[in-house]
């Protein structure tokens, strides 16, 4: 899963922060505000005749958690203020929240400097737009903002507005982090915010989005050692975290149900109906050659197996992969199946079908060309290629697809959604493969995300046992819920296509 970036309340905000180190970068899966926001749109539910049963063989992650002080996943050392120090500049307030580290959570521990021109302007427009939304937005426990509706507990609005001053969206999601406001229903208020995205901020400001957005860091693009470290940074976590929250199938990606709304006993059954749906797509079956594109922890390679395909399975996460070849291993695929730490550029050979599912998010735009041009040279004559891919508007992908977000910082690095559009236009210009077939299902990723965020706080105990401080607790929750509320508000999409080789005699002289 990759996360989704949809706009939420911003003002201008300085330059580009120093990034934080590779190595201890926070995690990556959707941002609300960007072109990186996860969840949903409208959804369709074929539900198959028949289901093939799940696979008896599930192992239980082995523990590998590191210590806390060198886990990845947590933010770097804290880094000197941008800018001189002057009178126009508000100071930080003397504010250190017990129960944030500093040296683990350095931009979360206290609110930066930001001028007081720029808080005042962020301030002016949140209010702005809070004041027409659904919502009741209160302040300090008393002022009261909005239509009417969920309520925004801003407790700290000093701290609030300072933030988003500085750094707009990323400001906004540090400030949940640090407790200065909350919500009793996070995801109906990130829901209102998402779904009036596109007008939260005001028009001239929106024109000049490319002077005051903050811009990706560079060490987050997605060349090969890059992608290698994005992915290390959000997938190698912990086995033991993601097995806590997932269903056992340890599928990391939106599920299907036969209706709607869905239970947690229900997940293993969706999550394979999924699977099947791509796998019949491409035509998998007995001697199927086939290639995963992002193994994940292994189930789909397993479900192919079952059909009698010979699949290879690539991955740029060393954890995944040590665990998915222990289930494989122990399901009795192994002379079916190879796991391949691997990136998709480096791969060789033909095959009669390629199955990649929620992989295009974390290639990056400038190497959607790569991306499928690869999968065409990979293609045998008459296969298919299955894809299930999180999208947002073409719009709002051309607005901010170079934004650097919230889910960026701590979530995804080098993510970023495409939208249908894109992938048409990229598919076109630069390779012979066309899109046949496509169905939306944002409806049971907004239910998937709320049974894996219900099921997360259900465990915050174990998080804790794990060695995850209670900060991280608030920002994986705020992750699964501002994706959550992409899909519910119709911002975000996910899509199952299908695509095949044009076979017109001009694409074939090519």
């Amino acid at each position: 899963m990759t996360a989704p970036t949809h706009p939420l309340p911003t003002g201008p905000t300085p330059g580009p922060p120093k990034p934080t180190p590779a190595s201890v970068q926070a995690p990556h899966p959707a941002d609300p505000a960007s072109a990186s926001v996860l969840p949903a749109r409208h959804a369709a539910d074929p539900a198959p005749a028949s289901v093939p049963a799940p696979h008896p063989a599930r192992s239980t992650p082995a523990s590998v958690v590191p210590a806390p002080a060198s886990r990845k996943g947590v933010p770097g050392p804290a880094e000197p203020a941008r800018g001189a120090a002057s009178s126009s500049l508000t100071a930080p307030a003397v504010r250190q929240c017990p129960a944030v580290d500093p040296a683990r959570w350095p931009d979360v521990a206290a609110p930066p400097r930001a001028s007081r021109l720029r808080t005042a302007l962020a301030e002016r427009i949140v209010r702005r737009a809070l004041a027409r939304l659904p919502l009741r937005a209160r302040l300090a426990g008393a002022e009261g903002i909005g239509l009417g509706g969920p309520l925004m507990d801003i407790r700290e609005p000093e701290a609030f507005f300072r933030r988003i001053g500085a750094s707009g969206l990323i400001g906004f999601g540090e400030s949940y982090m640090a407790g200065e406001w909350d919500a009793p229903d996070l995801v109906a208020v990130l829901t209102v915010l998402a779904g009036n995205a596109a007008d939260l901020v005001p028009a001239p400001l929106q024109r000049l989005r490319r002077l005051w957005a903050l811009r990706k860091p560079a060490a987050q693009l997605n060349t090969p050692e890059g992608s290698r470290e994005n992915i290390s940074h959000h997938y190698d976590l912990s086995n033991d975290l993601f097995a806590l929250f997932l269903d056992g199938t340890l599928s990391y990606s939106s599920a299907v149900f036969r209706s709607l709304p869905a239970t947690q006993d229900l997940l293993p059954a969706a999550q394979h109906r999924k699977i099947d749906l791509l796998l019949d797509a491409a035509g998998v079956g007995e001697g199927t050659r086939l290639l995963e594109i992002g193994t994940g922890w292994g189930e789909l390679a397993l479900r192919a197996a079952a059909r009698g395909a010979r699949v290879v399975s690539v991955t740029l996460s060393a954890e995944q992969r040590e665990l998915a070849r222990t289930r494989i291993r122990e399901a009795g695929y192994e002379d079916r199946v190879e796991i391949r730490l691997c990136d998709y550029r480096q791969v060789t050979g033909a095959y009669d079908a390629v199955v990649s599912v929620e992989m295009i998010e974390a290639v990056g735009e400038e190497f959607w060309p790569v991306y499928f041009t690869a999968l065409d040279r990979l293609l045998a004559p008459g296969g298919r290629v299955a894809l299930q891919a999180i999208t947002m508007p073409d719009d709002r992908l051309r607005a901010s697809r170079s934004t650097y977000t919230w889910i960026h910082k701590y979530i995804f690095p080098g993510g970023l959604l495409p939208s249908t559009e894109a992938i048409e236009r990229v598919t076109t210009e630069h390779t012979r493969l066309r899109t046949v077939r496509s169905s939306g299902y944002g409806a049971h990723y907004a239910e998937t995300l709320r049974l894996w965020r219900e099921r997360f706080t259900e465990r915050s105990a174990e998080v804790d046992a794990l060695g995850f401080d209670a900060v991280f607790r608030r920002m994986w929750t705020f992750y699964l819920a501002y994706s959550e509320a992409g899909f519910r508000s119709g911002y975000l999409d996910v899509q199952q296509l299908l695509l095949t080789r044009d076979q017109s005699p001009a694409q074939e002289a090519l």
